[in-house]
């Protein structure tokens, strides 16, 4: 199969069940620590180009940081540079897992759409 880059969170179960999904299809991946590592603004602004996803789409709007920023209303007010450097700043405000072989790019895990993506 192909050559898979992961950003996940080792100890998130969505994460862990893409991960075990992935390498039973026989995937080879390469994980990166998304809170270490997060994507940089040109990382993110390819991975959102190429998953044809809104930007919207890559926040964590579940997670405690979006919560405790209350960005749900400020996100309406920024520009898309600045929702950009946002996530980048902050791996945690970025939803899990991303996946992207560099054309094809899946965010958080829904087994159907792994299985259209990268079955």
């Amino acid at each position: 199969m192909s050559q898979l880059t992961v950003y996940q969170y080792a100890k998130c179960g969505t994460c862990r069940k893409a991960v075990k999904w992935l390498e039973s299809a026989g995937h080879e991946l390469t994980q990166i620590p998304i809170f270490e590592e997060p994507p940089t603004v040109d990382e993110l602004a390819s991975l959102v180009e190429n998953s044809g996803l809104e930007l919207k789409k890559f926040f964590n709007t579940s997670g405690e940081v979006y919560k405790e920023m209350n960005l749900k209303d400020q996100l309406k007010e920024m520009s898309r540079e600045e929702q950009l450097q946002l996530l980048s700043s902050n791996g945690r405000l970025i939803k899990r897992p991303i996946v992207t072989d560099g054309s094809k790019v899946t965010v958080g895990f829904k087994e159907e759409q792994f299985q259209e993506t990268w079955g």
